[in-house]
């Protein structure tokens, strides 16, 4: 399948572990892991950081095998899950940069397309989250104001 807005096609990154359950290396037990993983929450990693974290350091190759939950899922059932959405959050930190480098480079109009299309995609995840009670159906999108959303 081609990529969103450049048209190329793309291969699929890392692949997961064959055999799923426990592995005979393996020294943590379901509930250790997901204590480590609310540590790691708590220290403000995002979920995508403490898969890679549990996979690099600690030596666990999947987190949804060995505990049968995803990370988010474990976030949410601890009450340490943060209040927007981690891809939405890359993206209105991706935005702020845009801005920022748009301000100072006037005639940047490669920076003026990202940011259009930064803000497509967020136009097209609100009511994704909207939907899913991810976000409050009061929440808006606000260009001007977006750096004070990621603070």
């Amino acid at each position: 399948m081609a990529r969103m807005h450049s048209h190329k096609k793309g291969k699929s990154g890392s692949k997961k572990p064959m055999k799923m359950g426990t592995y005979s290396w393996m020294n943590y037990k379901p509930k250790e892991i997901e204590l480590l993983i609310v540590k790691l929450a708590k220290e403000g990693n995002t979920g995508s950081k403490i898969g890679i974290i549990m996979r690099d350091v600690y030596g666990v190759p999947d987190v949804k095998s060995l505990t049968t939950k995803s990370i988010t899922q474990i976030l949410k059932e601890k009450d340490v899950l943060p209040k927007l959405p981690e891809n939405l959050t890359a993206l209105l930190k991706k935005i702020v940069a845009l801005q920022k480098h748009k301000e100072k480079n006037k005639g940047d109009m490669t920076a003026k397309r990202g940011i259009m299309l930064t803000e497509a995609k967020i136009m097209r995840l609100i009511p994704y989250y909207k939907k899913h009670g991810m976000l409050a159906e009061n929440w808006n999108y606000d260009p001007k104001n977006v750096s004070l959303l990621i603070e």
